[in-house]
């Protein structure tokens, strides 16, 4: 683990206080905090992937990291081979050195962008990873794919390092938050993370020739079957709060698994009129700036982290 090598991530580490739940476990010595996972690379796949937004993933997909792990426990979390402690997976590798070699050799396929997904609890990690790609005179696109559980000065030490925020914004009601990711308080730790994000880089989403991402904030937003109501007061909270002229991506992918098929309403698909009418209240609110999906979106993001990429047949 010699790629922690300054004494503030030594620190943190040691007595983990990166996210919201401030554990304060000892990763050196084992995964025994909420997200699972220790002081090592935690990474569960590196791979291309093509199916993110069009200026995330551009013409020819994006280096995208998976880290195993989360600290954020959502009861229907589609990665959650992945997510969940004690999860079925392949690791890519152990090692910075083993990571930057298979990053290097993606991107050497004329990909331009590396993205750190779920990364809230690793973020040492992704620093040394960085800074390992730029000492080998690679400079790509970076960017931070997150469910947005950021302790605020954590965005603020990205500043100048991540190039584009990619965060989700789960819930504007702490109950629901409690109840389906086991942090009441995420909401309001979520807007101060947005509102750092927004300082850095405004509404604008800076984009090269061929439609790629370069700078900018993306805010994230899945609609949940039953919850047309909540995923409004997002929209509302992110014009008011933020501005409409955020990029946003609101996503109709959402598809149940094993752990909700007795928990109503999310052991269902969500019903067409339920996203349309979502939709119908972002344009209301006066949003210029973003992406829907179809509703038949869900078949193309169920990967298996058993294969070496997930997210092909």
């Amino acid at each position: 683990m010699d790629f922690i090598s300054n004494k503030e991530d030594q620190e943190l580490l040691s007595r983990c206080t990166l996210c919201p739940r401030e554990c304060g476990v000892n990763r050196f010595e084992g995964g025994d905090g909420y997200c699972g996972m220790d002081a090592g690379m935690n990474i569960a796949s590196i791979c291309i992937h093509r199916g993110e937004e069009p200026p995330v993933s551009g013409p020819n997909g994006i280096c995208n990291i998976f880290f195993a792990g989360c600290n954020l426990h959502c009861i229907y979390c589609q990665n959650y081979d992945i997510s969940r402690p004690g999860g079925d997976y392949r690791k890519s590798t152990t090692t910075l050195k083993g990571t930057l070699d298979l990053i290097e050799k993606i991107l050497s396929d004329n990909v331009k962008a590396v993205g750190f997904v779920s990364p809230s609890h690793v973020v040492p990690q992704v620093k040394a990873i960085i800074r390992g790609l730029n000492e080998r005179g690679l400079k790509p696109i970076t960017v931070y794919n997150t469910n947005s559980y950021d302790k605020s000065e954590v965005i603020e030490s990205f500043e100048g390092i991540i190039d584009v925020y990619l965060p989700d914004y789960k819930y504007i009601t702490p109950d629901i938050a409690k109840k389906y990711s086991d942090a009441s308080d995420y909401p309001e730790v979520a807007l101060k993370a947005f509102k750092k994000m927004y300082y850095q880089k405004g509404s604008t989403l800076s984009m090269d020739k061929e439609g790629r991402a370069e700078n900018g904030m993306l805010i994230r937003h899945l609609v949940l079957p039953g919850h047309v109501e909540e995923s409004k007061k997002v929209l509302r909270s992110i014009a008011e709060e933020l501005s409409p002229g955020v990029h946003l991506s609101l996503m109709s992918q959402y598809h149940p698994t094993p752990f909700v098929k007795d928990l109503s309403p999310l052991n269902r698909s969500l019903y067409k009129a339920e996203y349309e009418s979502v939709v119908e209240a972002m344009e209301n609110l006066g949003f210029r700036n973003g992406w829907i999906q179809d509703m038949e979106s869900y078949r193309n993001y169920r990967p298996d982290f058993r294969k070496e990429h997930p997210f092909e047949d």
